[in-house]
């Protein structure tokens, strides 16, 4: 088991940096397009703010799961009852995505949080 977790650890950062990279593809044809494209194909934003003559369109998504626990291991006499096993998880992941908009056009975008990829 102790094994398992470290080749746990790598797959998962692996499918978040393709995760991250596919993101960032999926996104990246924004890049040029004018405003009114940017909200047509991916909704009202969650919160715009204007300054200096950039105007930014954040968009957040997230999710929560519930990672089950494993059970604990039942020892004979003198030591009744369950021992070790692990209680159940909630993981939270976040991302917002800010596109900045200058002069009606999207020039970049950016993430932030840790569901980003």
């Amino acid at each position: 088991m102790r094994r398992a977790v470290p080749i746990l650890l790598v797959l998962v950062l692996a499918a978040c940096t393709n995760g991250l990279a596919a993101r960032q593809a999926r996104l990246a044809p924004f890049i040029g397009q004018r405003e009114g494209v940017l909200v047509q194909q991916l909704g009202v934003p969650n919160r715009v703010y204007e300054t200096e003559g950039v105007k930014y369109l954040a968009y957040d998504e997230g999710q929560t799961e519930i990672v089950p626990g494993s059970p604990g291991y039942p020892f004979g006499p003198p030591f009744w009852g369950p021992y070790g096993g692990l209680p159940p998880q909630v993981i939270t992941t976040f991302c917002e995505t800010t596109f900045a908009v200058v002069e009606g056009t999207v020039r970049s975008f950016s993430f932030r949080g840790n569901g980003c990829g």
